[in-house]
């Protein structure tokens, strides 16, 4: 997808971290941004700040959670800009750290209704849109723990993993019902972002304290601002997996190195 002046960019997780980096390099390039996000302060500010940039951009509280929110969300773009070309599937939260048998059932809900369902909720009300007007694109927001193990941090490990191989389908669906639309997942490893924090103030029982990148891989931070010019480039470029971030190839080729030497070993 060709990202131009003038088309329309939904951004979910809209009020800090990657969120507000893609709205800030979206709008750059002209586009029209609607910027959601369940902390309603802080979306406040992020539109006020988004504004003053010169985009052109409406902010509408939203709890990707709940289906009709997600709906409410749809509706408001059409209404405020009367079309839709991205939908960035970005919200997410992250979990207290703690070896699988010791995560509270608490802990697994939150993540999945937040960074599975939520993207499922996007995908769901906004791809009829796209498929409708026969061009568009569907970014959502995994991690770099979606292509290799995160001891610890199980939870986000999974709904991470989920998020990626959905995103690899619907990629295939959606080229098949309309050669124009497509899909792509955002695996970055450590950003620099408040999601820790956030996390913990939504969630005080559930939310992790510390940051939700994936901690054992080396190299600098991502920032960002940065994050968002790689992935406006692969967007552009249509690919399907978007990863960026110091250690995070490494990784996830030791994860394939892994799978094919048991795949070597089938029986």
């Amino acid at each position: 997808m060709k990202i131009s002046p003038g088309q329309v960019a939904v951004v979910t997780g809209g009020a800090s971290g990657i969120g507000y980096g893609l709205a800030v390099g979206l709008g750059s390039r002209g586009m029209k941004i609607v910027l959601a996000d369940i902390r309603q302060a802080g979306l406040a500010e992020a539109t006020t700040a988004l504004t003053a940039l010169g985009v052109d951009a409406v902010a509408v509280v939203t709890d990707v959670s709940d289906p009709e929110s997600v709906a409410h969300l749809a509706d408001s773009t059409i209404d405020h800009f009367g079309r839709v070309d991205l939908v960035c599937n970005n919200a997410g939260v992250v979990g207290a750290q703690a070896p699988l048998w010791e995560q509270e059932l608490e802990t697994w809900q939150w993540l999945i209704n937040i960074k599975l369902m939520g993207v499922v909720h996007g995908v769901t009300t906004f791809a009829p849109l796209l498929l409708e007007q026969g061009t568009g694109h569907i970014l959502n927001t995994a991690s770099a723990g979606g292509l290799m193990p995160l001891p610890t941090m199980t939870p986000y490990n999974a709904t991470m993993h989920a998020v990626i191989g959905l995103t690899e389908t619907l990629n295939i669906e959606l080229r098949a019902a309309a050669p124009g639309v497509g899909a792509s997942v955002l695996c970055p490893g450590r950003v620099a972002t408040g999601l820790g924090t956030n996390s913990q103030a939504l969630e005080p029982s559930a939310g992790a304290a510390a940051t939700g990148n994936p901690q054992d891989l080396a190299g600098s931070v991502l920032d960002p601002a940065e994050l968002a010019e790689l992935t406006v480039a692969g967007i552009e470029a249509d690919t399907v997996h978007i990863v960026a971030g110091a250690g995070v190839s490494t990784g996830a080729r030791a994860r394939i190195d892994s799978l094919l030497r048991d795949l070597d070993l089938e029986m």
